[in-house]
């Protein structure tokens, strides 16, 4: 009997140590939705191409994000876990959506002016990033695409390359996914009070611990009141972050504090220290165990791409097939690589 479960989809680029921006705005509903339906979670290791051009890098890069996912409890045997590289099948349906993309359409990406704006050298890579990203979702017949508002319209391009293709090749090819908009978390606050992001340098990483974790959670910026003084919990970023890690009578009891004086921000910044400590004690001894054993990681990628792998062809098939795409190899070739 055919599964009624809906197919899920969704990625992370290996593009630096994993923070807890990533964490609150997308690793754990990951976490969550693979309990949810038939899930598809990759590795994107092509788009961090567009920013990141050193290959020991972005090697290393993508064996972290597997080690982050897997300690955080991901379980490939609920889910189909894989680096994006490892099904060719994907670069060949965005060269063909790409056939199909109008200029213009590209030229309306918010996203790719964001980046720009953020001091990324444009190429052409970032510029078609979005088509990229359509090939991901289609590939694997994707129903749902758990994404943050900001990436909302690369879903509705997601959407259009689907039916555009649909159209011109008379029949229902691709399936057209539904975007499901992660009510995130308030924005996770860096140690400089901006937004978390590796971009800007300001980023407190799951894994930190020790040193590492008591030096940054130390560095949070907070506004220069004296300890005696009432202090505005709704305002202070240490007390953001507090938020994410503490229970109810937790964050009560903290807020308590700031506002009745003779609490500084050091004690604040011990409580938030430990609350991040405690929350990844379990997962922090669990990659510590598996980095000892990085080839067994490589193999639940590799068997994770095998699975991948399958589903795009029988996506891939019927498209080649339709746009007029004559293969002179055996398919079996592609589903042999590792």
């Amino acid at each position: 009997m055919k599964s009624t479960k809906k197919t899920i989809l969704s990625g992370i680029q290996p593009s630096g140590r994993l923070h807890l921006g990533n964490y609150f705005g997308a690793i754990r509903q990951h976490l969550e939705f693979q309990e949810k339906g038939d899930a598809f979670y990759f590795i994107a290791n092509y788009h961090s191409l567009t920013s990141l051009q050193d290959g020991k890098k972005l090697h290393d890069y993508t064996l972290d994000v597997a080690l982050d996912y897997l300690a955080l409890g991901m379980d490939p045997e609920k889910c189909t876990f894989f680096a994006q590289s490892d099904v060719p099948q994907v670069l060949e349906l965005s060269w063909i959506l790409g056939t199909l993309t109008p200029v213009s359409l590209m030229e309306k990406g918010v996203s790719y002016k964001d980046k720009i704006a953020q001091g990324l050298q444009p190429n052409i890579g970032l510029f078609t990033y979005p088509v990229l990203q359509a090939a991901d979702i289609l590939i694997y017949g994707s129903d749902i695409v758990p994404v943050g508002a900001d990436q909302k319209q690369n879903i509705e391009i997601s959407r259009d390359l689907a039916a555009r293709f649909n159209h011109v090749y008379g029949g229902e090819y691709l399936r057209i996914p539904e975007p499901y908009i992660v009510e995130s978390v308030a924005t996770v606050p860096g140690v400089d009070g901006r937004k978390m992001s590796k971009s800007y340098d300001n980023t407190i990483e799951i894994f930190d611990s020790g040193k590492a974790l008591k030096k940054k959670v130390m560095s949070v910026v907070t506004d220069s009141k004296a300890l005696e003084e009432p202090k505005d919990p709704d305002s202070c970023n240490v007390f953001a972050l507090i938020k994410l890690f503490a229970d109810e009578q937790k964050i009560r009891e903290v807020r308590e504090n700031y506002l009745s004086g003779g609490y500084g921000y050091g004690h604040a910044k011990k409580e938030l220290l430990a609350l991040v400590s405690d929350y990844f004690k379990e997962a922090r001894d669990a990659r510590h165990e598996l980095a000892k054993d990085p080839d067994t990681v490589r193999d639940m990628l590799r068997e994770g791409g095998r699975k991948a792998r399958v589903r795009a062809e029988s996506v891939m098939e019927p498209v080649r097939e339709v746009a007029g795409i004559v293969r002179h190899v055996s398919t079996s070739t592609t589903h042999n690589l590792v």
